[in-house]
C-alpha cells in the first residue's frame, strides 16, 4: 500500500488534488446537511441575514476558491502549503458548486427544479477528478505512444481528433458525454457518433429536413428520458434534497 501511494499519488504530486476533490466533497455534504436542516427548522443552524440580506453560502466560497487557487498555483504540487491551499480550495469550490444554479439563473432557486443544476455540476466534477487521479488525461493524451510523443505532427493530431468529437457530442446536446470525453476519448467518440437530442444545435442545422432522423432522435430521446429520468432525480434527490413543490392552483382558477 505505500509503494502505491507513493507511486501513484506522492511521487507524481496528486496529494494536493486528493485532498482538494475530499475537501470539496465533503463540504458540499456538510453544506447540504446543513441547508436541510435549517429547511425543516431543525438543529441550531440558521440563516445568515445580516442587516436583512441574505448572505449565501457561495459569497464565502467565492473568497475561498481564490485564496486557495492562488495559493495552489504559488506554492506547487508539493509540501505542507500545497495541501492547506489544496484544502481551501476544495472547500470553496463545494461551496460555490453546490450554489451553481443560483449563479447561472441569478435567482434563489435552491429548493427548486432548477436547483437539481447545482448537484448534476457537483457530480460531474468529483467524477472528473477522480478521472483525472485514476491517470486520464484531457482529450486522452495519455493514449499516445512513445513514438507519438515525439513527433509533434501525431500529438497534434490526438488533441485535434479528440477535441472534434468533444465539440461534436457538444453540438448535438449531450454535455456529459462532451465534458467526460475530454478525458475519455471513447466517450465522447459515441457521443459523436448517436444521433442528436432533438433539441441541439446539432439537430436543428442537420436535421431541419430529414424528417426520418429528426423523428428517430425524438423517439429515442423520449426512451431515454423515461428510463432514466425517475433514477436521476431520486439520485439527485437523495444527495441534495428534493426540491419545494408547487401548488396547484384551484380547479377553475389559473
Amino acid at each position: 500500500m505505500g509503494h502505491w501511494w507513493h507511486e501513484n499519488i506522492a511521487e507524481p504530486g496528486k496529494l494536493p488534488l486528493l485532498l482538494a476533490l475530499a475537501a470539496f466533497v465533503l463540504t458540499f455534504a456538510i453544506t447540504r446537511t446543513i441547508t436541510r436542516m435549517i429547511r425543516a427548522g431543525k438543529g441550531p443552524f440558521r440563516n445568515i441575514a445580516p442587516g436583512g440580506v441574505h448572505i449565501h453560502h457561495v459569497v464565502p466560497g467565492v473568497v475561498l476558491s481564490v485564496v486557495g487557487g492562488f495559493g495552489a498555483v504559488a506554492s506547487g504540487r508539493h509540501g505542507v502549503a500545497a495541501g492547506v491551499f489544496a484544502v481551501i480550495f476544495g472547500v470553496g469550490a463545494g461551496l460555490v458548486l453546490d450554489e451553481f444554479a443560483l449563479i447561472l439563473h441569478l435567482d434563489d432557486v435552491y429548493w427548486t427544479e432548477e436547483g437539481r443544476q447545482s448537484v448534476e455540476v457537483v457530480v460531474l466534477t468529483a467524477s472528473l477528478v477522480l478521472l483525472v487521479l485514476a491517470g486520464f488525461s484531457p482529450l486522452g493524451v495519455d493514449d499516445v505512444t512513445d513514438e507519438e510523443q515525439q513527433g509533434r505532427l501525431g500529438l497534434i493530431a490526438t488533441y485535434v481528433i479528440n477535441f472534434c468529437f468533444v465539440l461534436i457530442s457538444l453540438f448535438k446536446g449531450k454535455l456529459r458525454m462532451a465534458v467526460l470525453g475530454t478525458l475519455v476519448p471513447f466517450v465522447a467518440l459515441v457521443g459523436a457518433i448517436r444521433l442528436a437530442r432533438p433539441t441541439s444545435l446539432w439537430a436543428r442545422r442537420f436535421y431541419r429536413h430529414r424528417h426520418r432522423a429528426r423523428s428517430r432522435a425524438m423517439l429515442r430521446a423520449y426512451h431515454h428520458d423515461v428510463r432514466w429520468a425517475g433514477p436521476r432525480r431520486k439520485f439527485q434527490d437523495l444527495i441534495g434534497g428534493a426540491p419545494d413543490r408547487v401548488p396547484l392552483p384551484p380547479a377553475g382558477k389559473s
